[in-house]
Formats: structure tokens, sequence, C-alpha cells
């Protein structure tokens, strides 16, 4: 196999084999991995449902609510009114707060109070049952943990994924794994946490995190992880807390997937429903748009009952901001500023209507035998296609698996499209670009090869099929040609050196354009003399036809080039052609020193015999009968039957006339009964062929073959040549 193959074949299947790695985790190709994200952002544009859903609303720390109320954060006396007006007026289903609550209330006239009290007035009786009745009223903390009894609420926490340090105390976990699962399980293992005040959440329905371990490189929040580990306990989210509070907590169970070598949670059962699970124990937030994709509503309007009953009665609520200045906003694929809230708000929904994508573990194996099965198959056919097949086959695969994602993607499983798509793009490259220079470097090399022989269209053609070409060597029907200038050596002798390679120049070239008009290949000049031939490097199928034409038109050429000849005082020329088909040896030939592609063999050496020829017989073209029956289309006139130096079988020779369609019908009838006339020669009826002989030259211009069969006749007359004679003449020179 040649080595530009092999290299081509070796690049492919370097490329493919790091597809391959890739998509097992043995490397990662990070801009692999940001297309894919880039991709999963577009799909999930296109078909994002849209619309508002008012079961999840939003009560909003908007800028409204800070210029009522205040500067963020608010004493929790006002949160407490919050959660009243929510639950007791309003009857929400369940809030969620999207805020930790690690710190006591600090108010600062509050803490006043009681540091007197505890303090410098701490004996004055009066002062203390003042304080005693006011205490419990100005206890904002307890007030807002008052609200909570009785009600679903679910508080918010954060895990650090870091810092192993502890603040406050973390809600009841939904459950415990085995002792031989700790640390065993891909979930996101966090070292510490801020949990909320212990007042607040003993007496809060639930609680969940609300950070983010699976963010992307990005920073794009595309996934969320719906439990985390935390000293062998699961916890769950602050959505998934919602969801569960909202169905009145059902029981959960972890739906493990043990086929691998090691277990991962599939699935999460919450009740007679399951959760799709992808790595770390995320979930694909279901965003069904751009933001406000859920009504919002403002604090202060909630806690004054400004908003019509209606609109919040049955609900789930979230408790979060949209106001830029508290820098709760996430960047999404739809935005790059979108409230944090809402995130939550998406995965509440999308998890009561079942509408999360899937993306599970098993989708590492889909992607390696997508990829292998793409490697095998186009690295095969695009080596061995031509390029627009390679073409159609490419655009083919790019759009079944375009096709193929999409009807996974409404089936909620969400496979990779980036690593197929761009293999399959970068095979159809690497060999389109290859061919291209594989093309322009074979170009060059026939060029180099072929380009003093043949046209450059031919070079062109021999291009495209580069495959087609031997030139190593062999056997193949071709016809030849020689052409050869009348009296040459007088001609030269009348001319200095520098004129004669003018005119030797001026000559040659009208009469290989001739040649290479007709897709000749030059073999070689010699002298005065020009040797081509016709059917190679490129086959071709009317190659004895070509011939013949551009011999005809040879001659055609003579008068321009003899008029130039005359205006610069040089002597007229004329030439001799002679032709013959027949199986040749073609091939480069030579020494190390020096090759030529060239014809060889015994068809060949009758053509340079037949051109040598035409002068004995006045003609400027001789042909062999079996250029004659390659060349049915043309009229000829036989000349003569002959042995020619060298060779023992004799040979028709003919000369060419022209196309028989384009001829005089008068000119037809000559020939024919010049044609009679040979035959009662050959039959030794010397008194009627030398009539019909001398009729013919009468109605016509007189040509020397005429003439040479009136000499042989008169001289067999007198000398008759005996009954076995066959009418061939022997040359015998050259």
């Amino acid at each position: 196999m040649p080595s530009g193959k092999l290299l081509r074949r070796g690049m492919v299947a370097l490329v493919c084999a790091a597809f391959l790695a890739h998509s097992v985790h043995l490397i990662r190709l990070a801009f692999i991995d940001s297309l894919e994200n880039a991709a999963y952002d577009v799909r999930l544009r296109l078909t994002a449902p849209g619309g508002i859903d008012d079961r999840v609303i939003i009560a909003d720390i908007d800028e409204k609510s800070l210029a009522e109320i205040g500067h963020w954060p608010w004493n929790r006396g006002v949160l407490a009114d919050l959660m009243n007006s929510l639950f007791d007026h309003y009857n929400v289903k369940t809030v969620g707060f999207d805020v930790v609550f690690a710190e006591p209330d600090t108010d600062q006239g509050v803490s006043a109070m009681r540091e007197l009290a505890s303090g410098s007035l701490k004996n004055n009786s009066s002062y203390q049952r003042a304080w005693k009745k006011i205490e419990k009223e100005l206890d904002y903390d307890k007030q807002f943990s008052d609200s909570f009894v009785g009600h679903k609420v679910v508080t918010g926490f954060v895990f650090d994924q870091a810092d192993p340090e502890t603040l406050n105390d973390l809600p009841e976990p939904v459950g415990e794994l085995p002792e031989n699962l700790h640390g065993v399980l891909p979930l996101a293992q966090p070292p510490g946490y801020t949990g909320n005040l212990k007042v607040l959440q003993d007496t809060a329905w639930s609680g969940g995190f609300f950070d983010n371990p699976t963010l992307d490189s990005d920073g794009v929040f595309r996934r969320v992880p719906v439990i985390q580990e935390f000293n062998g306990k699961l916890y769950n989210s602050l959505a998934f807390g919602l969801l569960r509070a909202a169905l009145d907590d059902p029981p959960i169970d972890l739906i493990m997937d043990n086929s691998g070598s090691y277990p991962f949670i599939d699935a999460i059962k919450v009740g007679d429903d399951e959760i799709p699970l992808a790595p770390l124990a995320a979930v694909l937030v279901p965003y069904r748009g751009k933001s406000y994709s859920f009504p919002y509503f403002s604090v202060s309007d909630i806690i004054e009952k400004r908003i019509d009953k209606s609109e919040l009665e049955g609900r789930i609520v979230l408790l979060g901001t949209s106001a830029p200045g508290l820098k709760d906003q996430r960047t999404t694929p739809f935005e790059s500023s979108y409230p944090g809230v809402e995130v939550h708000a998406n995965l509440v929904a999308g998890m009561l209507d079942g509408n999360i994508k899937r993306q599970p573990g098993w989708v590492i194996a889909v992607e390696f035998f997508m990829l292998l099965l793409i490697s095998i198959t186009l690295g095969i056919l695009n080596n061995r296609l031509e390029p627009m097949r390679s073409l159609i086959i490419t655009v083919a695969v790019v759009a079944a698996l375009l096709i193929f994602n999409m009807w996974a993607w409404n089936k909620n499983l969400v496979l990779p499209i980036v690593s197929p798509l761009l293999l399959t793009i970068i095979i159809f490259i690497i060999q389109s670009l290859w061919g291209f220079f594989a093309e322009a470097r074979n170009k060059r090399q026939l060029a180099t090869l072929f380009g003093q022989y043949i046209p450059p269209e031919l070079v062109e053609e021999m291009a495209e099929t580069p495959n087609k070409i031997d030139i190593s060597g062999e056997s193949r029907e071709l016809t030849v040609l020689f052409s050869d200038v009348r009296g040459f050596t007088t001609i030269s002798e009348g001319l200095d050196p520098h004129e004669l390679t003018t005119l030797m120049n001026e000559m040659l070239t009208p009469m290989t354009h001739v040649i290479h008009e007709h897709r000749g290949t030059i073999d070689k000049y010699m002298g005065d003399a020009i040797m081509a031939f016709w059917g190679a490097p490129l086959a071709d199928q009317q190659h004895a036809r070509h011939a013949l034409d551009a011999a005809m038109d040879m001659i055609k050429a003579l008068p321009k080039i003899n008029e130039r000849f005359s205006e610069r005082g040089w002597p007229e020329i004329n030439i001799g052609v002679g032709l013959n088909t027949g199986n040749m040896s073609v091939g480069n030939m030579g020494s190390e020193f020096r090759m030529a592609y060239t014809v060889m063999g015994d068809a060949v050496n009758l053509g340079s015999r037949l051109e040598s020829l035409t002068k004995q017989y006045g003609v400027n073209i001789i042909v062999s009968e079996f250029t004659r029956a390659a060349v049915p289309e043309y009229a000829y006139r036989e000349l003569d039957r002959v042995r020619v130096k060298g060779k023992e079988e004799p040979v028709a020779i003919y000369q060419p006339i022209g196309p028989a369609n384009e001829l005089e019908a008068g000119t037809l009838t000559r020939l024919e009964r010049f044609h009679e006339a040979l035959e009662l020669y050959r039959n030794q009826k010397w008194d009627e062929a030398e009539h019909e002989i001398n009729q013919i030259s009468r109605e016509s211009d007189r040509y020397k073959i005429y003439n040479i069969y009136l000499e042989r006749i008169a001289t067999f007359r007198a000398n008759p040549p005996g009954e076995n004679w066959d009418g061939v003449f022997t040359h015998t020179s050259k």
C-alpha cells in the first residue's frame, strides 16, 4: 500500500482513537465538552414549551418590596407576617426559602434593650417587668419560627464543597446509606455546611440545599443535584424538598444500576413516580423558557394582601429575589442573568410533570459504539469513494444523527450529538483535504512526467483517475504516427544554425498543437521528425480515429506554416506521415540516468516504414490496413500490398482521402474504379488494368500512384511474374 494512503488512514485512526478515548473518559477534549454544552442549550431553547406555569409562585424580594419594607435583610417579624399571610390568608400549599437564616435576628434596638435587661438594669424591677411583657413580641426569630408550625415550610441551606466547617443544624435526612456504601456512590460528598438556626429548623417541615456542585465549567446552570451525601446520610435539594412537601412526603427509594464495575444511582422513586438522574444524582433543569416563566408577586403586596386570593391559593411558593443588588442571578441556557429562585421553580414544575430528561450512565456506551461505528464505516467508505459520493454519504450520516438525536431528545433521553457529528465531519475533511492535496500532488507528478508529451487537459483527466494510469510497462493496442520533413538535409544546408533552430521550432510547435488537440502523446522529436502515439497513457477507444484526424490536420496546417516561412525567406516544407495501429509495448523506459515514456514493438516499426514510403508513392499520408480497419468511416485509396524491410508478412497500405460522408460522389466512384483496376492488375489482366487507370487519370488529377502502376504493368507485360504471384511489392530499403 502506498505510504500516502497509510498516512491518511493513520491520521483518521488517530482522530477516531482520540474521540473514543474521550467518550469513555480516558481523556477529556475540552472543546468537545464546550460544543456539547452549546448543542444541549440549542436543543433546549428549540423545544422549550414557553408560557407561564402558575402552579409555582415566586414571592419576590424585589425593588418594590425593598423600597416599602427597607433594605435586606429584614427583621424576622416581617418574614413571620409574610408566612402568616401566605398560609392563613392565601392558603398556599407549601413555601420554600431560597435563603439561609444562619444568624439570629440582629435588630439593634431589641439588642440594646436585651443588654440593659441583663446588665445595668438587671436589678430594676420595673424595667424587668416591662421587658418580660414585650420580650416575646420582640423575639422575631421565635415569631418567625412559630409561623412555621403546622405548615409545610422547607428551609434552604448550603453545603460547602471545600470547607469542613459546619454551622447550625441540618434538617432531617431523607435517607441513610448502608455503611458499606458510605462514600462509594457517585454523589456529591461535601465536608461542611451552613444551616439554619436551630429554632427555625426545628419547626420547619423539612429543608433542602440550594448549592450546585454540578455546575458546568462554563458556569451555566444546566443540572442540579437532588441529593447529596453527608456522613453517610442523604439530604435532598430545595426543589426536591418542596416537591415532596407538596405531595405529603411520599417515601423515596434509590433505583440503583449495578451493571457496571461500580454502582450508580439511575433514578430516584418518589411514591409511584420516578425521577431520572444524571451523573452525581443531578437532574437536568427543564427550563420552560426565559425568565419570568412563573408568576412573580412582590413580598410587600403579599404581606399587605393586595393580591387576589385566587392567584396564590393552593400554590407552591418560593421565596427568592429578582433584585439585581441582592446578587442571586444565574447564567442559564436562556439568559446570562436569570433569577436563581426560578431555577428551583423550573425543577419543581418539571418534576411534577414527570418532564425530566434522562442522561443515564449507559449513555457513555452508546456514545462509544456510535463513534466506533462511524470510525469503521466512514473510515473505510470515504477512503474508497470519490469526493461527491463521500459528501453525499457524509450528509446522509449527519442527517441521520440529527434525526435520531432529536427523536431521543423528544423521548426525554439526552444523547451526545457533537462528538459523532464532529467525528463524521472531521473524517470527511481529512479524506477530502487529503484527496485534494493528493490530487494536486498527482497532477504535479503527472505534469512532470507527461507534461512534455500530452496536453494539459489530458493531464487533468489523468489526475481524476490516477489509479488507471500505469507507467510501469504494458502491452496495449495503440496507434503510432511518424512524420518527417521531405528534403530536410537540403533545407538545413542553406540555413545557419540559429535560423535552422528557429525554423524547426516554428514547424514543430504548430504540429505539436495539432497532435495535442487530437489527444495525442508526443513520444519524441528526432531532428525534423515527430513520433507520437494515441491510446496511452490515457485509454482512448477512438485512438485510431484521433490519430488519423491529427495526420490530416497536420497536412492542412502546412500552407499557413509555409506562408510564415515565405515571409522570412525560408524554403517551403512538405511532410510525410505514416500511421499504424496494433499492439505495442508502452511505458517508462530507459536507464537510471534517464527515463522516457515511449512505445516499442513491430507495430511501431511498421509505422516508421510507412512514413518512409510516402515519398515513393507520392502521397502525404500512408496508413496500414490495421488503421484502415479501425477507422472505417474514412474513404481510402489502396496504394499497394507491400513487404517492408524487416517484415516477411505483407501488409496493405492506404492513402486516407477523408470522411466518406464528406466526399463528393465522383471522388468515391473514382476510388472504387481504381480499386477495381488494382484487382485487374493483381489478376494479371494488364490491358484492362492499364485502360482503367488511364481512364481514371484523364478524369482527375494525375497522381504518382497511377504512373507507378502503369510502369509496373509495362514491366510485367514484358516479364510476367508467374502464376503464383501474390501481387505484393517488396521494399528493400527503410
